[in-house]
């Protein structure tokens, strides 16, 4: 994570911003880091209307504590030592940073932190940050340029590993540390000018052989980093407000890492992996996950502390390349087997001659098959008998495997499988549902678990522990052995209210609404069910009586619930899929879907349903992502899904299953669930307010190259800020800032103003998916658009100026802050922090107006709060005010009976980013095997051809309409 996110100088962020594997329903990058595994926090609704789990609670509406936990044992990390916060963190000292800030000029972009939040019951919590003891001395920094130059990090990684082993070298190695490309930080002044020549080889050779290429290396001085500026900043010091930690902070984060980068494996942004000293688990056919560490220093007020997390990774397992390629060979249909395209372009170590070379492609032919002319050998020559002559090598597979090319874009080289060996250490691609489960499993540990990970095996695998090895102790830097003690709060929650029926009671963030209606029950004037059949065979056709049944029962739970149905029976379509393993892709089975919906819309003459119910006997990666397309963008219809596994099942659960869906009915066709009491909403409704929520959807690994990103922007219509209208766009592949966001922003606008007659007074934007280096690009790319989408609306009929007031804050999911209770009385039965834990000290920025809120349960495994930074802001939050507000909030989600992580603005953009994603499944899911490398214009055009592809397939983009006839009035609701 970046150390950027306080206020200082422009930098890129160390993490980077969010992405998402390939196909409709995934997130993340290459690698896990364990958290709750409820994910947001909201994502799945609360066991039926019953809210969360059962149990006694307190007073306060939480779930009693517990004992236990995976392995057994108190489920308090380090319950029995003394928690003792700080005298930094004391009011007294927070009260006079606060008091000085009010000495600084006020403006709106990055505001200072007004205060600091006073609700709620006091609680202590450790937080997994280890106080960090600054050098004396200065850091001097250095950039180094290596001629030739080269732009793959391989080789450049492999010149500083020889650059070390460099006679100039060599003395100081104890004090310095590198970022194996371009910078190199020392404790001691170098000596200048420093330019070191190079010959480059490759492992396993010991030496250069003659003519090797020889790298010219310049170390030069670039500037003197000071601690005090660093320790005057973390002390709030007025003068300090504008100075950039960064470089400072990364100088640090290269020192701590640099024994972990030389002995382990780096994995994205500062996470390190050791396959070599770690146990493996089994995640399927090819593919082991690894534990490993996060490690980031982080400024905070008076102390620098370095976060340290357990995450996990998968990795292809090593070995002989002809086992791997012969246990794919099953889904080969009597080809020559290949690997997945989730391996990547893999390294392998020849057998024969010990080179350790990236898999260029794999072939299609056998090595007794594949031909290449060989003066050597007299003319043209199989592979096979190539390397019987050649190397006395007779071949165990000449003609059941493919030949593998190492060579480059100009030459091919064609190797035997059986001679190629997979090296060790090398990240997997994208998971597939069952590897995916299989990580989670082993991932998901409770609190203490992950806690003693991180100070028995993270310390000593960073070599963060004492005695501190080079160059650590070189730089004069340690780092304390004992997590960081901090204070915190706990809210309360908010009250609840229905249209009948008893209040319902809040415990430990979930409630249950037995014997209630929605508040605002929609009205149902027809509507359909389709029974996709797809050789699971659940029910025995359209005449099953399970199925009358379960149709039957979920018409009364709407009503029930206050749902206004029609009389009678709705229309039944079933559609009969053909077998997968004739249609690999369900090219014919979303063609048969296609022309069954239109040929019914044609029998109704243009009348459509005002939703179709469908039930899938299966869900893959095609027909459900098409299914939606189908609806949302060509027909213009309101899909809701159900699986058949889980609605024919025993009474009980049904019922459960039942009314997690009537949660989206009822939204989905303009209804209310549920609405927070008045003294919960008033810091919204005290004026005229639009909540907004911002997200982008990046393509995956499993994407194909060019795939468009995609934008999201939801707003609220009225004051009861249930109903989320979206606006979509496509934009550039892997671009985090919307590109249209000023057009976006008016649809919304423009809505909001038909519903209210006139436009909102203020606009709150909760943004997600932007890394802590990416603050200041929001605030100079995205909030310039919502400024001209403002003035738009200055028109000769509205006759007035419109500036509303505008408050922009950052939603942060993905961070590596984990926070631990001291004690049971404060924790949930799995040793988690209860619902309504924030924090604001001990951990948070110095000038920054940001916190950590847990709003949510987690169910299981190490919950994760959300960090939450305001980064403009015309509304003079205080720190009570939107740290209450946005926990309140939170318990506002219209799809379930419980809060959710992350506020629903934001957790509605995200939804509809994924929904997007099912509009260009086709080039999401990308599962042909990766066979070729092309050079760098190829892969250029090819990128330019995917993306006009994906924009012609996209089209005007979503079709569904609101009661109003509007396109732009789209409420897109998610199963």
């Amino acid at each position: 994570m970046s150390t950027r996110g306080q206020r200082g100088g422009r930098s890129r962020s160390t993490e980077g911003s969010r992405g998402r594997p390939g196909g409709p329903t995934g997130r993340g990058g290459r690698g896990y880091t364990p958290q709750s595994s409820d994910g947001f926090g909201g994502g799945r609704a609360s066991p039926a209307f019953r809210g969360g789990p059962s149990g006694r609670g307190d007073s306060r509406g939480r779930a009693a504590p517990g004992r236990g936990g995976r392995g057994g044992g108190p489920v308090i990390f380090a319950e029995d030592s003394p928690a003792n916060i700080p005298p930094r963190l004391d009011d007294a000292s927070h009260a006079s940073l606060v008091k000085a800030f009010k000495s600084l000029k006020v403006i709106p972009d990055r505001p200072l932190r007004p205060g600091y939040g006073t609700l709620g019951t006091q609680i202590t919590l450790r937080a997994n940050f280890f106080p960090l003891k600054l050098p004396k001395g200065p850091i001097y920094d250095y950039v180094v340029d290596i001629s030739p130059k080269t732009d793959i990090n391989r080789i450049k990684g492999r010149i500083f590993e020889l650059l070390e082993q460099s006679p100039a070298v060599t003395p100081h190695l104890p004090y310095i540390a590198h970022d194996r490309s371009q910078r190199l930080v020392s404790a001691k002044k170098l000596a200048q000018p420093m330019n070191i020549q190079v010959p480059f080889f490759e492992s396993p050779d010991k030496s250069p052989k003659p003519g090797a290429k020889v790298y010219m290396i310049n170390i030069k001085f670039e500037r003197e980093l000071n601690p005090a500026r660093l320790t005057d900043f973390m002390s709030g010091k007025a003068e300090s407000r504008d100075y950039d930690p960064l470089p400072f902070v990364s100088a640090l984060n290269l020192v701590l890492q640099q024994n972990a980068s030389r002995n382990g494996v780096r994995v994205g942004k500062n996470r390190y992996f050791f396959p070599a000293s770690s146990q493996s688990v089994n995640l399927g056919t090819g593919v082991e996950a690894f534990q490993g560490f996060y490690t980031s220093v982080r400024p905070s007020y008076k102390q620098l502390l370095v976060n340290v997390n357990v995450c996990m990774t998968a990795f292809v397992v090593p070995g002989d390349l002809a086992n791997a390629l012969m246990s794919f060979s099953r889904g080969s249909h009597g080809a020559m087997p290949t690997l997945p395209k989730s391996f990547g372009r893999i390294r392998v170590r020849t057998k024969h001659l010990g080179h350790t070379r990236p898999i260029k492609r794999i072939g299609t032919t056998s090595a007794r098959n594949t031909k290449f002319n060989c003066d050597e050998l007299g003319g043209v020559v199989s592979v096979e008998r190539y390397f019987e002559k050649k190397y006395n090598i007779k071949l165990r597979y000449p003609t059941d495997l493919p030949v593998i090319d190492l060579g480059s874009q100009k030459k091919e080289i064609w190797v035997p499988a059986e001679l190629c060996d997979i090296i060790p250490g090398q990240p997997y691609g994208k998971l597939n549902d069952r590897e995916t489960a299989q990580m989670i499993r082993y991932a998901c540990n409770p609190p203490r678990v992950n806690a003693e990970a991180i100070v028995n095996q993270g310390f000593a695998k960073l070599a963060l522990s004492r005695p501190l090895g080079m160059p650590v102790d070189g730089f004069g830097i340690s780092v304390d052995i004992e997590m960081a003690v901090i204070p915190a709060r706990e809210l309360v929650p908010p009250r609840l209210s229905y249209k009948a029926g008893r209040p319902p009671n809040v415990s430990n963030g979930s409630w249950n609404i037995l014997d209630v209606k929605f508040h605002k029950g929609a009205q149902v004037s027809s509507w359909w069910v389709v029974v996709v059949r797809d050789g699971v065979n659940t029910i025995s056709g359209p005449d099953d009586p399970r199925l009358a049944a379960l149709v039957q029962g979920f018409s009364s739970k709407l009503e029930r619930s206050g749902v206004v149905m029609p009389p009678g029976r709705p229309r039944l379509i079933p559609i009969n899929l053909g077998p997968e393993r004739n249609d690999p892709n369900r090219v014919k089975a979303i063609g048969s879907i296609r022309s069954t919906f239109k040929e019914h819309l044609s029998k109704a003459q243009g009348h459509k349903p005002n939703f179709i119910l469908v039930l899938l006997e299966n869900r893959d990666n095609y027909v459900y992502p098409a299914i939606k397309r189908i609806g949302d963008v060509e027909l213009g219809l309101h899909t809701v899904h159900m699986q058949l596994n889980k609605a024919l099942t025993d009474e009980k659960k049904q019922d459960q299953y039942f009314s997690n869906v009537a949660l989206k009915v009822n939204t989905k066709l303009g209804g209310i669930n549920h609405l927070l009491d008045d003294a919960a909403m008033k810091w919204l409704t005290k004026k005229k307010t639009m909540m907004v929520g911002i997200d982008v959807t990046h393509p995956g690994p499993g994407s194909r190259e060019g795939t468009p990103s995609i934008a999201a922007l939801v707003a609220s219509i009225d004051d009861s800020f249930v109903q989320f209208p979206a606006s979509l766009r496509i934009q550039k592949s892997k671009q985090e800032m919307l590109g249209e966001l000023d057009n976006m922003l008016v649809e919304r606008l423009l809505a909001y103003e038909r519903k209210n007659k006139k436009l909102p007074e203020r606009i709150i934007v909760f943004r997600d998916g932007v890394s802590e280096g990416q603050f200041d690009t929001v605030i100079q790319d995205e909030l310039p658009q919502i400024l001209d989408a403002f003035k738009k609306l200055e028109t000769k009929e509205r006759k007035t100026k419109y500036r509303p007031q505008l408050s922009i804050i950052i939603c942060g999911k993905r961070h590596h802050a984990r926070f631990f209770p001291t004690g049971s009385e404060f924790a949930d039965r799995n040793g988690n922090t209860r619902p309504g834990t924030v924090v604001d000290k001990g951990v948070t920025a110095v000038f920054d107006f940001d916190f950590y809120l847990q709003a949510h349960a987690g169910l299981q495994g190490h919950v994760k709060a959300t960090h939450y930074t305001v980064v403009y802001d015309e509304n003079s939050f205080t720190a009570d005010e939107i740290q209450k507000g946005t926990h309140d909030t939170s318990y506002l989600y219209a799809r379930a009976t419980k809060a959710v992580s992350l506020i629903p603005p934001a957790y509605y953009a995200d939804l509809a980013c994924e929904r997007g994603r099912c509009y260009l499944n086709d080039f999401l899911v990308d599962e042909k095997t990766s066979t070729s490398g092309r050079g760098r214009y190829d892969r250029e055009e090819e990128r330019n051809r995917v993306f006009q592809a994906a924009r012609d397939a996209w089209g005007e983009g979503v079709r569904l309409f609101n009661f109003s006839r509007r396109p732009t009035d789209t409420y897109i609701w998610f199963d």
